[in-house]
């Protein structure tokens, strides 16, 4: 069995191929299999499924090939409709069909109101259209639909990047690699951008869902948030190259006490040093040796945490620990951003937090929830 991955196509090239077959059909001439240049030189070839004449429009599907990449639209449908508008203005007009999703919150790569196609697909159809006509200055409608899209979105960042009513026609090129580990990463970039085009200056950076669920229940701003999954490096270094402020890591003490250790690539098979890192900071504040290797024997962290609290230094030790997440964090920065750290458990509970965290949060109008102390 041969090891070498297979590349596929994006969604912005199925809707190039689909214009190009569609112009093709217009001129009788054959269009199911469609040749195509990705923006990187790369030569693609893209069956169309079907093309489908109504009135005056031409609508063609081409269904999306992810190659081995584990691409959520791999096998759905991209059906692009074209139309030949009556106006002297030669330009190309985007629009988004069921499925693709509008973009209403600056800072993304396309302007508010615009169909959420980016600029690499929208580059791609003006080349396609070049190809058959030898230019790309006419009046032509280009309406892109993912049917499936609707509820695709709900598995993407589009709703907290204020990308609404389904998903985004992306790449840059064009060509789909299987590198889905780099592609995810810059996929979480655009937060950082929408949050600042909001006026932030401060953002929470929350590792997932648990972090995200209780940063809104001390009231944090949602616009201010920003997933990093276990990326906790690269978005810090892409937060200090946009020139944030300060940002605030808000999370369960399992994944964030990595940092505290300085590991910013937070995946378990990467770094887990959880309970080594708790027992040596908890051996540090006084913890016997059984009850060094009663941390190190638990299962969780939350179980460790029970360990300390039952030797009286819970709460000093994660203090410590919230504290050098945050040293470590502007270390790794080079002290070019400020970092401060809330660590939580799985339901809430406040473990440590530095004086930086504490004045993030108050600059964002966060407070603590009832009953934990100041």
């Amino acid at each position: 069995m041969s090891d070498t991955l297979r590349s596929g196509y994006t969604t912005g090239a199925c809707a190039a191929a689909g214009v190009k077959a569609a112009l093709l059909y217009e001129q009788g001439n054959e269009w199911e299999t469609i040749e195509l240049r990705a923006l990187d030189g790369t030569e693609l070839i893209i069956p169309v499924k079907n093309i489908r004449k109504e009135n005056d429009v031409l609508t063609a599907e081409v269904v999306k090939f992810s190659g081995d990449d584990p691409d959520i639209t791999n096998g759905v449908s991209v059906f692009t409709t074209i139309r030949h508008l009556p106006t002297e203005k030669k330009e190309i007009i985007f629009k988004a069909g069921k499925g693709i999703g509008t973009v209403t919150k600056p800072g993304l790569s396309v302007p508010v109101g615009e169909p959420s196609i980016n600029p690499g697909p929208r580059q791609l159809i003006r080349n396609a259209v070049a190809d058959v006509l030898g230019t790309d200055k006419i009046p032509l409608e280009v309406t892109i639909s993912i049917p499936a899209g609707v509820e695709l979105a709900k598995q993407t960042l589009n709703p907290i990047l204020g990308v609404e009513g389904g998903i985004s026609v992306i790449g840059t090129t064009g060509v789909l690699r299987p590198m889905s580990e780099e592609g995810f990463k810059n996929s979480l970039v655009p937060q950082i951008d929408v949050a600042k085009a909001a006026g932030y200056e401060d953002l929470v950076f929350v590792p997932g869902k648990i972090g995200e669920r209780l940063a809104k229940k001390w009231q944090l701003p949602e616009q201010a948030m920003v997933q990093t999954s276990n990326f906790i490096g690269f978005m810090l270094e892409a937060a200090q190259k946009r020139e944030i402020k300060r940002v605030l890591l808000f999370g369960h003490i399992g994944k964030l006490i990595k940092v505290a250790a300085g590991c910013f690539y937070t995946h378990n098979r990467i770094a887990d040093g959880r309970l080594e890192t708790m027992a040596a900071y908890g051996a540090a504040a006084g913890l016997t040796t059984e009850e060094v290797q009663a941390v190190l024997a638990a299962n969780t962290t939350e179980d460790a945490l029970e360990v300390l609290a039952q030797a009286g230094i819970r709460d000093k030790v994660c203090q410590t620990l919230a504290a050098r997440a945050s040293a470590r964090s502007q270390r790794y920065l080079f002290q070019k951003m400020q970092v401060g750290t809330v660590l939580v458990t799985l339901t809430g509970e406040l473990l440590g937090m530095d004086e930086m965290a504490r004045e993030i949060c108050q600059n964002l109008g966060g407070s603590l929830p009832d009953g934990q102390a100041e």
